[in-house]
């Protein structure tokens, strides 16, 4: 990393002048919460590992506390996701200091991080790593669009590391037979290995949100836990998880009457017995596989 490069980074102004200065108050409409300590971006940053030389797409920048991070710790190049304009004026004098290292995008990334978005860009795949702290208003839509590409792609992401809501953190790395988990517990861990790095109070945040948030880190498999159909797979789990307190016998009837649900139970071997809560991935992959086989 080169020290001036660094020099650069580090002698922007403070972030509460930025935001002063570029009229940055945040909107709620856009689940924005600023993080301004510059401590935290850091820990958040490296808990996708070593990323010198990476690429990393990052999902709303706001004022850039976390771009700045990233920069820090020697990201080769970033691509930051910015649905609002007003963020430009905010981040332009970091975009010039970062001297091609970091690139805006004017957009909404439930609309652009996508293959073609990302072949057009050149990137390695294997160095390709998604950090952010998400809005909490699409966090999930996020997430599964972003397991949806691992899907179809397992090297397409080196790490994805994201700040959100701590319920919705502990539904993605929560253990069968918990509360927590469910639909989001499944299909990610059934990609990715997932885990909680660290959490961050509501005063850390301007302004601070009502709720804790977790910084997850997900990092995907070599290969699913376990074969099956991507739509089998999203649609057994949403089914099961639809009427979580009934067992599975009474849950999966809503698959539709021209599913034999004893066939399905004896060709995946789970108990029909069993809430979905009981039931681990390797099972609901089971379950997926032999749907799909009826289905054909």
């Amino acid at each position: 990393m080169d020290p001036d490069k660094n020099d650069a980074i580090a002698n922007q102004p403070p972030l509460r002048d930025v935001i002063a200065r570029a009229g940055l108050n945040a909107r709620k409409s856009l689940g924005q919460h600023f993080l301004l300590d510059l401590n935290l971006t850091t820990r958040i940053a490296r808990a996708a590992g070593d990323i010198n030389g990476a690429t990393v797409i990052e999902i709303g920048p706001g004022p850039g506390g976390l771009t700045r991070s990233i920069l820090a710790e020697g990201a080769d190049h970033i691509i930051a996701i910015e649905k609002d304009h007003r963020c430009r004026a905010a981040l332009q004098p970091l975009v010039d200091a970062a001297k091609g290292r970091l690139e805006l995008i004017d957009a909404d990334a439930l609309e652009l991080v996508e293959p073609d978005f990302i072949r057009a860009h050149g990137f390695d795949p294997k160095q390709i790593c998604l950090i952010a702290n998400l809005p909490y208003n699409i966090a999930t839509e996020l997430i599964v669009r972003w397991l949806r590409l691992t899907y179809d792609d397992p090297e397409l992401f080196k790490a994805m590391v994201i700040t959100i809501q701590k319920e919705v953190g502990a539904r993605l790395c929560a253990s069968p037979h918990s509360k927590a988990y469910g639909r989001l517990s499944v299909m990610s861990q059934w990609l990715c290995k997932a885990d909680i790095v660290f959490d961050i109070g509501a005063r850390a945040f301007t302004p601070p949100p009502n709720v804790t948030s977790s910084v997850i880190r997900l990092i995907p498999r070599p290969q699913p836990i376990a074969p099956a159909p991507w739509d089998e797979m999203q649609g057994m789990v949403r089914h099961a998880f639809g009427q979580r307190r009934k067992m599975l016998r009474s849950s999966l009837k809503s698959l539709g009457a021209d599913v034999d649900l004893g066939a399905l139970f004896a060709d995946s071997g789970v108990a029909p017995d069993v809430r979905a809560e009981a039931v681990d991935v390797e099972g609901f992959c089971a379950l997926a596989r032999a749907w799909a086989d009826q289905r054909k």
